[in-house]
């Protein structure tokens, strides 16, 4: 549990925050390329972390990113006209570039300062497997965006969407480092054989061996952007089967059940208020492209992926109660609810929009969850005092992978890693 204090600070990420600020040390992601399709096409509106932006490519591809207030009378910037390099506002034709300049005020006497002083408050964007990031943080202190290794991939081995939860942000990364809900959330009924789960990334076998051991060992250990999280299980005639989980910095997490030649799950967590949030989603393969079936059925949902609509809030959702199905509950599945990310989403919205830490009972294997807790509220209050975090000046210590193992009884957890990644923490030097 957490004191109410901790809690507060843990899941508070405005502007003024403490973790609001350690946030703004590390590039976040503010849409998907695809909502912006068009050069000097139609803006959107952006909310993270509790402020309002407006968002829009102009007419050389670039995008700019700015507060959707015009300074000069507060009029919103989404209704502007997107043209020539630049937002205008309508109301009275101030135009403002990528970078929040003024560079057309009409109705300003020439020679006046404003054509020199005004600005609009703006951010730095980058575009990177897919996803458009911004720099939020001092402009002084700005680094090269995370090399998150599915960004590092070609367009055919990648797929990317985007779904929204309506809790707090910190609930979604304890949920995935949560290994061991997947003996329980995740598994048909209980008359049901384990290996009619189709949601599941995990074949029969796998989903076997985590049903009866519901009580995975964990081993948990740092890296420079964060912690490798390894969960283990007997596994038959196969030993130990491990599932490997990456956290890194402030709020990327993995899916832990890829074996080789399997695709990848991965997701950034982006604060909208401190009640919602996006969740950037992203499948990819090292070794071969996604095909047509498989993007079908990401599409579809799979894996932390949703079904989602047009507006990337999912089919089944908090309005909804997920559409659960009791009777799928007594006689399919665990939950009845449809999809292995919905469950997901379901639980963790179920905790409350901000959960109240100060009412739980951990147990051990809730290790992964008190990791991530300290991890954060040391980076913020060692922010507070003046120290700031080295992680995002490491861009290369964010490609690393999550996935499944097999190993002997007995064999540590870092050799687990070298076998399965030629690494002892999971990382790999380059895309292959």
């Amino acid at each position: 549990m957490l004191s109410a204090e901790d809690n507060e600070l843990l899941t508070r990420t405005g502007a003024e925050t403490p973790m609001g600020r350690y946030f703004r040390r590390f590039w976040q992601p503010v849409a998907l390329s695809e909502e912006l399709p068009a050069r000097d096409g139609a803006p959107i509106r952006v909310r993270i972390m509790g402020e309002d932006l407006v968002a829009f490519r102009d007419s050389e591809g670039r995008i700019g990113l700015f507060d959707r207030r015009c300074p000069h009378r507060g009029a919103d910037m989404y209704f502007g006209r997107n043209e020539a390099c630049g937002l205008r506002c309508v109301y009275h034709g101030w135009k403002f570039d990528v970078t929040g300049k003024a560079v057309d005020l009409p109705n300003v006497p020439p020679g006046a300062r404003h054509h020199d002083t005004v600005r609009i408050q703006s951010y730095p964007t980058r575009e990177y497997g897919d996803i458009v990031w911004a720099w939020m943080g001092p402009p002084e202190r700005m680094p090269a965006p995370p090399e998150l290794e599915y960004g590092l991939m070609p367009a055919g081995r990648r797929y990317v969407m985007k779904q929204l939860i309506e809790c707090n942000w910190a609930q979604v990364l304890e949920g995935d480092l949560d290994t061991s809900h997947f003996s329980f959330l995740h598994m048909p009924a209980p008359s049901v054989p384990s290996n009619e789960n189709p949601d599941a990334p995990a074949d029969a076998r796998r989903l076997r061996w985590i049903r009866n051991d519901p009580m995975p060992r964990f081993q948990i250990l740092d890296h420079e952007v964060g912690f490798v999280v390894g969960g283990a299980r007997k596994a038959d005639e196969e030993g130990i089967y491990w599932r490997m989980t990456q956290f890194m910095l402030p709020a990327h997490g993995t899916g832990p059940s890829t074996l080789p030649g399997e695709t990848y799950f991965g997701f950034t967590v982006a604060p909208i208020t401190d009640e919602a949030c996006w969740i950037y989603v992203y499948a990819w393969n090292p070794e071969r492209e996604i095909g047509p079936e498989e993007r079908a059925k990401l599409k579809k949902g799979h894996g932390v992926i949703a079904e989602v609509g047009p507006d990337y809030i999912p089919l089944r959702n908090r309005g909804n109660d997920f559409q659960i199905d009791r009777q799928a509950q007594k006689s399919a599945t665990f939950t009845g609810i449809k999809g292995l990310a919905e469950q997901d989403l379901m639980i963790q919205q179920s905790q409350g929009f901000i959960a109240d830490r100060t009412r739980e009972t951990l147990t051990a294997t809730d290790a992964a969850v008190a990791r991530f807790r300290r991890t954060l509220l040391a980076g913020a209050k060692a922010l507070m005092a003046g120290e700031e975090p080295t992680a995002p000046w490491r861009p290369e210590a964010y490609r690393t992978r999550p996935g499944s193992w097999f190993a002997a009884e007995g064999i540590d957890f870092e050799d687990v890693l070298l076998e399965r990644f030629g690494d002892r923490r999971g990382r790999v030097q380059a895309a292959e």
